[in-house]
């Protein structure tokens, strides 16, 4: 059989392929069923195949023309991007992440340490300045103390947005160095927790003795929530990943790390996002004149929106416990 004769053999073919593109592109929320599909994307192959006959045998160029724009048409529908599925999203960030955060023991040794030992430290440098000296140097102590000897002003719209980049490159390094110790079999992570706890608690409790704590309090109050709780994070990240090195649960140890890498993405985005929030209220809010109250406002809300978002929305209520049933 010719080409020619092959090709007027398949325009039955190529009606029907056109048929189901106009039934595609009318449903813009149906999708067709899976034999019509499977036929569908026989007909594209089919089609592909006829155009490059038509093209390699020189054909009348308008029978070329109407396959390029038949197959081009075809493949439009075939590869279509999915649309965002919303209710999806919204049920993985304000239910499924919520609830791995809440169950994520990393995430709560990490907090419990952090906060323990950063309190611990603030007391026990109020009433002992030179432990804060012994722990964080008294030349980081009088930079500190000499940043904050002048009162707060507002920043034009420039210096803000300087501000805003240099503080989120600065509180991304802090974040990146507790996660990478982390890697160091976990133990990495448990002693840059440690060790960022003791010191800026030192730091916040030298501070509170020495008369620059009014402006550093201004300063610090409206990002600390954030700030604190992203390094909290990132550490819990980190050792996720450094124990999955140990405890592979009978796992190779590439899949150990591949399964907690999939595990541990929600606390990473979480640390992201919370530092890109510190980073912003750091450069806009916190340098500001603008009264405490409005700062510590702020650094409440921050505190409890961190609390609503982990553990009410991670909240899941215990499973109903079936009734036994009675002997008749």
């Amino acid at each position: 059989m010719k080409v020619v004769e092959l090709l007027e053999v398949r325009r039955a073919n190529w009606r029907q392929l056109e048929q189901l593109c106009v039934q595609m592109e009318g449903r813009r929320r149906k999708i067709l069923g899976g034999a019509p599909t499977a036929r569908f994307a026989a007909l594209y192959r089919a089609a592909c195949a006829d155009l490059a006959l038509a093209d390699a045998y020189q054909l009348p160029s308008n029978t070329v023309a109407y396959l390029h724009q038949l197959v081009a048409r075809a493949h439009n529908q075939l590869y279509r991007g999915r649309r965002f599925d919303i209710p999806g999203w919204s049920r993985e960030l304000f239910q499924e992440v919520p609830r791995r955060l809440l169950r994520d023991k990393c995430l709560w040794t990490s907090a419990i340490l952090f906060w323990g030992l950063f309190f611990g430290s603030f007391l026990y440098a109020r009433y002992s300045p030179d432990f804060a000296v012994a722990l964080a140097g008294k030349d980081m102590l009088e930079q500190e103390r000499e940043s904050f000897s002048k009162p707060l002003d507002r920043r034009s719209a420039e210096e803000s947005a300087a501000a805003g980049g240099f503080y989120t490159y600065h509180n991304g390094s802090i974040g990146l160095e507790c996660f990478a110790f982390g890697l160091l079999f976990g133990i990495g992570g448990l002693v840059t927790i440690a060790f960022n706890g003791l010191q800026l608690g030192a730091v916040f409790g030298y501070m509170s003795t020495v008369p620059e704590w009014n402006v550093f309090s201004q300063f610090v109050t409206a990002h600390g929530p954030f700030e604190l709780t992203a390094i909290v994070f990132s550490g819990a990240a980190g050792m996720r990943l450094g124990f999955a090195i140990i405890n592979t649960h009978g796992m190779s140890r590439i899949a150990s790390l591949e399964k907690a890498g999939r595990e541990v993405m929600p606390t990473v985005g979480a640390t992201i996002a919370m530092f890109a929030i510190a980073a912003l209220i750091e450069s806009s809010l916190s340098p500001s004149a603008a009264p405490y109250a409005v700062k510590a406002a702020v650094a409440v809300a921050s505190a409890l929106l961190i609390a609503f978002y982990i553990v009410v929305l991670g909240w899941e209520p215990p499973a109903p416990m079936e009734e036994p049933a009675h002997a008749a």
